[in-house]
Parts: structure tokens; sequence; C-alpha cells
């Protein structure tokens, strides 16, 4: 996960200009009523503090542990890129320092001669740094060494600090400087590493939802397959609608599709076992009203709350393709088109209730005819529930239909027939849809 962006404290008057302000060489013992103060200036005006207040940065604070703090050629007048006295901590050893760093302190100026508590002398020459940025993950440190010893300072920069400092050519701007470097280049790290991270956290979620979506089972089968689905969330590449397609070993062919109400990732999941679930059943033998009150008991027992509920339409076309037995949970009757014949809408005189809403619930198997040549569109209500333009109607299905058949007489199949379709209904729509679509569709030719 990426690291939490530190929260700003309210600065108390005495480290806000308005009273007290620490010395440059205060030691951690001293308490905050006993540090040397800066003149006062004359308070500004209400507007002006507020305008101050939206358009300049906040104050920055350093923390600087050395064992001896005094003897740091640290200027008084160490200031920020504002122009306003840097606030100065100190501390002479870790513990102090762990004390110290608050969520205010910006940056870290630490002596890389102190000893690392804690640690066996292992010759680690950087133990103090790499427990500092252990300690202290979110700031920005620099690194203080001696002249003879820039090798060290820089072989910190390449564990983790920002910046190295040599002791004997410190001085106030020098510092003041560096600190400001050090802080934004903290933060664009940060911020990179951030924007990388949820990258990486993207493109793990695509390669689980791609792995979640089905794969057809029709080894063996005449029947060509398409489908499409665009979900309603942003960004994401699954949702609540769910389908399925499996050849069991008799040459039955099995397609299901379904929705579960609602769009979030919760919905998504539960789409994802019901599909799952039905898959299992269908390949145990299992159809028709047997099946889908099985599936009824998965959804009640998966469910976060009482209130989520199902539709859901299955088919199972016999071994000839020349008829199915449909059942429908709630769910929009499938399209049925045939050579020379106008696409219509399968029998829905037999619907039964959605999963999940009637306990003890049952639903009719239908036996329809195929004939000997069709295409069968099983689709979710994204598709049909669209508004059409300015007038704010919805598609429906009487007006799906008619854009099934215009396209068909296109000459329009398979993959490139439900890309259009989809495509139009977003169109229609004015933008893009709201709600989770999915389409599935079956071809048997001569």
């Amino acid at each position: 996960m990426p690291a939490p962006v530190p929260r700003q404290r309210a600065i108390p008057a005495a480290e806000g200009g308005q009273g007290p302000v620490a010395a440059p060489n205060e030691s951690a013992q001293e308490s905050p009523e006993n540090r040397t103060a800066a003149p006062e200036a004359a308070a500004p005006p209400a507007a002006a503090t507020a305008a101050t207040a939206t358009t300049t940065p906040a104050q920055l604070t350093l923390l600087l542990i050395e064992n001896d703090p005094g003897g740091t050629p640290i200027v008084p007048d160490l200031l920020d890129q504002a122009g306003r006295p840097i606030r100065i901590r100190t501390a002479r050893n870790l513990t102090e320092a762990e004390r110290l760093l608050t969520d205010d302190v910006h940056c870290i100026l630490l002596d890389l001669a102190l000893p690392a508590p804690g640690r066996a002398d292992d010759g680690d020459e950087l133990a103090v740094l790499r427990h500092v940025l252990e300690l202290a993950p979110r700031h920005a440190v620099l690194a203080l060494t001696g002249a003879d010893d820039t090798e060290r300072g820089a072989e910190a920069v390449r564990v983790g600090a920002q910046d190295y400092l040599v002791r004997d050519e410190l001085d106030g701007r020098l510092l003041s400087r560096a600190i400001r470097y050090a802080v934004e280049r903290k933060r664009s790290d940060s911020a990179e590493r951030r924007l990388a991270e949820g990258r990486l956290r993207a493109q793990e979620n695509r390669r689980l939802e791609r792995g979640l979506l089905p794969t057809p089972l029709l080894d063996g089968s005449p029947l060509r397959f398409a489908a499409r689905y665009r979900p309603g969330r942003s960004r994401a590449l699954l949702g609540g609608d769910f389908y399925d397609v499996v050849r069991t070993p008799d040459g039955t062919v099995h397609a299901m599709i379904g929705d579960v109400c609602g769009h979030g990732p919760d919905e998504a999941a539960l789409g994802v076992e019901l599909r799952i679930a039905w898959r299992a059943l269908t390949l145990a033998g299992l159809c028709g009203d047997q099946l889908l009150g099985t599936l009824q008991q998965v959804l009640e027992h998966e469910r976060p709350d009482d209130e989520i509920f199902a539709t859901l339409c299955t088919v199972d076309i016999a071994p000839d393709g020349r008829r199915a037995g449909l059942c429908l949970a709630g769910h929009p009757s499938p399209l049925l088109a045939r050579p020379g014949m106008p696409a219509r809408l399968l029998p829905y005189d037999n619907n039964g209730p959605a999963l999940g809403l009637l306990p003890g619930a049952r639903w009719p198997r239908m036996q329809v005819e195929l004939g000997a040549e069709w295409s069968l569109m099983l689709y979710t209500d994204g598709l049909i529930e669209g508004r059409v333009g300015d007038i704010g109607e919805r598609l429906g299905q009487d007006g799906m239909v008619e854009m099934i058949r215009r396209r068909l007489a296109e000459g329009l199949s398979g993959e490139e027939l439900l890309r259009t379709a989809v495509n139009e209904v977003r169109d229609l729509n004015g933008g893009e849809l709201t709600d989770d679509v999915a389409v599935l569709l079956l071809d048997r030719t001569r």
C-alpha cells in the first residue's frame, strides 16, 4: 500500500511566528515555554491573514539529530522560500528524535557519526541512517558528514537520503536551499511511488477481473458463440452482470445470463459466485427448477444483506440444435432471429421470480422450437434501459428488437452485431450507460 500522506497539524502560536520560536541550538530537554523568542511583527489585518493562509505553503520544520547540536554552524536566520524562519528542533540521540518526530516535521538533518541504538557493531557505517529511514519513511532526510567522509555521504543518498551536506561547508543559505530541495524531492518521490503503486494495483485488478470472466466450454459443438460486456462502474472490467456457456457430455449446450441488483464490487463478486455455481451445477447434471432453486440457496448464503436479489435466464439447447428449454427468473426474455422471419422475443408467460425474493419459489421450464438455422441473443436490462435522445424515454425491449432487426438486415452477425448494438444503445443514451450491460449470442447455421 502507498505510504499515507502526513497529516499537517495546526501550528501553535509558539511555532507560527506569533510567540516564542525555537532557537537553532535548543536541546530536546528544553520546554517550549523556555525557548527564545523571535521579534513579534505587528498583526496583519484579518483579510490579509486569510489570503496568506490560502496561498502560502506551510512553514518548514527541521529536526536536527546530532550529539552536539551547538557545534554545528547553523545560522539563526535560516529561512524558507517564503522568507519565514525555518523552525528547528534538536535531538542529541535517536531516542529523543523519535519523541520529537511529529507529523509537522518536514525534514531531518542527521549526523552520520551517531551510533544506531540496538544494532550490533557489524561494520555498517550507515546503520544510523537505515534506522532513521525505518523510523521516518515519510520524511525527507539530509545526511551530515565531515569533509573527509564525502564517500559515505554519497552512499547515504544511494541508501535513501535526499542529499548529503559537509559540515565545514554548511551555512544558512546552503542549508535552507538543501532543506527545501529535500522536502520537494521527497514529495515528488512519494507522489511518483503512489502513482506507480496505483498503476500496479489497477493492473492486478484488471488481471483478476479478466480471470473472473468466463471461458465458454463449447468443444465439439457446431454453435458459434459471441459476447459483449460493459460494466457500469467507471474504470472497472467486471460488474454485477454475469454469463456463461457450457456443453455437457450428452451434447446439450447450456447458456446463462444474469444480473445482480446494484453496480458495486460486492455485486460483481456475487455475480462471479453465482456464475461459478451455475457451471458446477450444470456440469453435475442439474437444470431447470432444481438448478435455480439451488442457486437461490447460494445467493441467500452469500449476499451481504437480505435486500440483494438476482435475475437469471437459462437456456438448454438440445444436441440436435432445433429446440431448447427456457427458464426465466425475473429476467428479460431472449431474442430469437431466424432467416426470412423478423426477430422476436421468446415467450415470457411462465416467468418466475428473481432469485432471492421468495423462499421456496418455482421456475417453470418452457419448451421452445428454434428451427434449423437461428440466432439466439440473451442480454441484461442494461441494454434496454438506456435513454433515447432528448425525449428521455427508455429504449425498452421493443426499441431493442427493432434495432436488432435493422442490424440483421444490414448483414451484421456475431461479434460485429453485438458491438454495433451496444455502441448504438450508448449513442442513443447520449453517453456512457450507467448500468452494466452483458449480451450473449449463439448462432446455428447449416
